[in-house]
């Protein structure tokens, strides 16, 4: 995987088009800014109850985007990252129907998980309070077979998302197939999806449980062997975050989105420092993506503590529905269906109050903190909440999920936030000071991040006290110094 900002995007929505459309618009109006990109779930369907994270298909594109060979054609240019969804499939899946309509006798009975596979003498009180919920509601739904058979099988997230039996046979071959497919269309980046939740014991939380850790390697191994990288998508303790990281090729940086929010908001970059000094370097970062802005992985989880006090994350969260108006109040928590309790529905530029400045101090900050930037295709556009979007459909995160046309684009591409956006990502990708050594300091109020490689730096201060930052890069061809408000003020003229 290059070193390079990549692209995070729905085929669909970036720009109302299919996969060969969205090839033109990377080498076209997204030109020379992105070294590969994230291809949100393209499975059969895309317009699933989970916007494709709920595939009836995971090994058939959709055709309305298209087919395998134009993921490769994409794939021939660009670093390609897809998601491999670990724990479920689709209830309306041939598998899931298949098992329905014949019960055990089904080739497919062993693919899925119920409540009696894990739970064989029953599931006690104490062991359902151990379970760890992402949202809310049973882990369980019941369906009926054709005989009149009612079966509780496991849904960590909704009651279309029948999770697999990982263990058996026919849940490995279905994860082998999946991964075959990829590798024969050149896609480099797994984003093992909710990797965490795939294992389920009696008596513990079923959540990133030490068997899950071994399973996450395994699963690595195996990408590996086919030459793919391994990213795990997991949010939790930022110290399961430095513990799985051990484990795979890449980890996301969730921590980073919620700590420069508040450091920006409370004038305060103690805990970011301190993040920074202990986060796992082979990480990507990200601001912004087709989930909400996680908070647990920066706060408090049980009696362990977070990298922000509770109090804290108390005020983060209120700041975030002020800048936004009331706006993510409105998509978060039990206002909007398909909620995550550990996630904040906004996007990026309006937790930020649509502050331009604030904006790109956040995101020079996730170019020089470790790892490689992934930047959200309505991050990159500086688009506002969709609240026409979510009245309609009533799902918290389709706030931050709009449905663009390559006009939109272009209209976007002309505010100077985005322009001086640009000038960033360009500066990020160019500079051979980001494959070297990283430091940083704090103090007064002042963070310096600074990269190092022979005699080529990068450097970013950010003053919290003033809102401003500056960036100085040298290297044998030149020496250059850029101020972010003399930066966004040169793109008004």
């Amino acid at each position: 995987m290059k070193n390079n900002v990549q692209l995070i995007t729905y085929v669909d929505r970036i720009a109302h088009s299919d996969l060969k459309g969205l090839k033109q618009v990377l080498d076209t109006e997204l030109h020379d800014l992105f070294g590969g990109v994230h291809l949100l779930p393209f499975y059969y369907p895309i317009d699933g109850s989970d916007a494709g994270f709920d595939p009836i298909d995971h090994g058939k594109v959709d055709e309305r985007l298209g087919d395998w060979n134009d993921v490769k054609q994409i794939g021939q240019h660009y670093d390609i990252m897809a998601d491999l969804i670990v724990n479920h499939m689709s209830a309306e899946s041939t598998e899931f129907q298949d098992v329905l309509a014949k019960g055990k006798q089904s080739p497919y009975w062993d693919l899925f998980l119920t409540k009696e596979s894990v739970f064989p003498n029953g599931l006690s009180a104490e062991d359902q309070a151990k379970i760890y919920r992402p949202r809310p509601g049973s882990c369980f739904t019941t369906y009926t077979l054709a005989d009149g058979t009612e079966v509780e099988f496991w849904t960590t997230f909704t009651s279309n998302q029948i999770d697999i039996n990982v263990h058996t046979a026919a849940g490995q071959a279905h994860l082998n197939n999946v991964l075959n497919r990829f590798h024969d269309s050149k896609v480099d980046l797994i984003r093992l999806d909710a990797a965490g939740y795939a294992i389920k014991k009696p008596g513990t939380s079923c959540f990133m449980i030490d068997e899950s850790f071994a399973f996450v390697d395994e699963l690595a191994k195996k990408a590996n062997s086919l030459g793919m990288t391994t990213l795990a998508e997991i949010h939790s303790h930022y110290m399961t975050q430095i513990d799985i990281a051990k484990r795979v090729d890449m980890v996301y940086d969730f921590a980073l989105p919620p700590l420069i929010l508040h450091s920006l908001f409370s004038k305060d970059a103690s805990a970011l420092t301190h993040w920074l000094s202990i986060a796992p370097r082979n990480c990507v970062t990200v601001l912004d993506t087709h989930d909400g802005i996680g908070i647990i992985d920066a706060g408090p989880v049980g009696n362990k503590a977070g990298l922000l006090t509770p109090a804290e994350i108390d005020n983060l969260v209120n700041q975030i529905h002020r800048n936004s108006k009331g706006e993510s109040l409105q998509a978060t928590g039990a206002a909007a269906s398909n909620v995550d309790l550990y996630q904040v529905n906004c996007t990026y530029y309006d937790a930020l109050a649509q502050n331009d400045v604030d904006y790109l101090i956040a995101r020079s900050i996730q170019f020089f903190a470790p790892g490689i930037p992934q930047v959200y295709y309505t991050g990159l556009l500086a688009e506002t909440n969709a609240m026409e979007l979510l009245n309609k459909t009533q799902v918290g995160r389709d706030i931050n999920r709009p449905y663009l046309h390559v006009s939109d684009i272009q209209t976007s591409m002309q505010k100077p936030v985005v322009k001086a956006l640009c000038e960033l990502i360009k500066l990020r990708n160019t500079q051979q000071a980001f494959n070297g050594e990283f430091s940083m300091s704090y103090d007064n109020q002042q963070l310096h991040l600074t990269w190092k490689n022979g005699d080529d730096t990068a450097n970013l201060i950010v003053d919290f006290a003033i809102k401003d930052a500056q960036i100085s890069v040298t290297n044998k061809q030149q020496s250059q110094r850029i101020v972010l408000t003399e930066l966004l003020a040169k793109h008004k003229l």
